[in-house]
């Protein structure tokens, strides 16, 4: 394959969903994916539960619903970048414009340092509150272990895609200082001369009748005649 600048092939190539599905990025993107579902998905159907003598539900990380919100908040955020930098990644080859590729690349792994962090706030916090949590009857202990376990887990695959974004922008910075050139800006390649486009016939060719419709064989009008009265 021509690799082009920052870690993509040149565009327009066809696109291979077999490849790009088996691509690490991608496998540890769709990851990232499943696990955010987990975690705002039972954090948001178990999460809440009713103590006892309590009308209002609480969240079942020591009643904390800060700790929940947060765990949510976080979850559909991944859960919503990782949709978008797919779609981006499957885009990304057919983008010729270098800036354009720099800009993703640089969102990726701003992006997705960022939420390294946010997810090991997540599970500090969580794993945190849980310990602490003492009424216990009311509460799904696998329901929370595994927001738990699945937060970590997200730590290790957001640190995955910081390490792949930032292997994009380095080699991306590496094509641009060995002279790669933007294809949308390469005003190197000059119009090509007269003298490469085949001479105009000034005759035509062999056989070639004159038109009929020509003024000699045109019809003459009759003279004008003046009506007798």
């Amino acid at each position: 394959m021509e690799s082009g600048a920052y870690g993509a092939s040149l565009a327009g190539g066809a696109f291979d969903f077999m490849s790009f599905i088996k691509q690490p990025q991608t496998i540890v993107r769709i990851l990232s994916w499943l696990f955010s579902i987990v975690v705002f998905a039972t954090i948001t159907g178990e999460g809440y539960v009713n103590p006892p003598q309590q009308k209002d539900t609480k969240c079942m990380f020591n009643g904390n619903d800060s700790a929940c919100g947060f765990g949510v908040g976080i979850g559909i955020l991944a859960f919503l970048a990782c949709v978008i930098f797919i779609v981006l990644d499957a885009y990304f080859p057919q983008i010729s414009n270098a800036k354009e590729r720099k800009n993703i690349v640089t969102g990726d792994l701003v992006f997705s340092g960022v939420w390294t962090l946010f997810w090991f706030i997540c599970f500090c916090v969580l794993a945190n509150q849980w310990s602490h949590t003492t009424e216990t009857a009311a509460i799904s202990a696998d329901a929370a272990r595994a927001v738990v376990a699945f937060s970590f887990f997200s730590i290790v695959t957001w640190a995955l895609l910081t390490t792949f974004a930032y292997t994009r922008y380095r080699q991306g910075v590496s094509d641009i200082d060995q002279g790669y050139t933007d294809p949308a800006n390469d005003y190197s390649t000059p119009y090509p001369s007269t003298s490469a486009y085949p001479p105009y016939p000034t005759s035509g060719p062999e056989g070639y009748q004159q038109s009929p419709f020509t003024p000699q064989n045109q019809e003459q009008p009759a003279p004008y005649q003046p009506p007798s009265y």
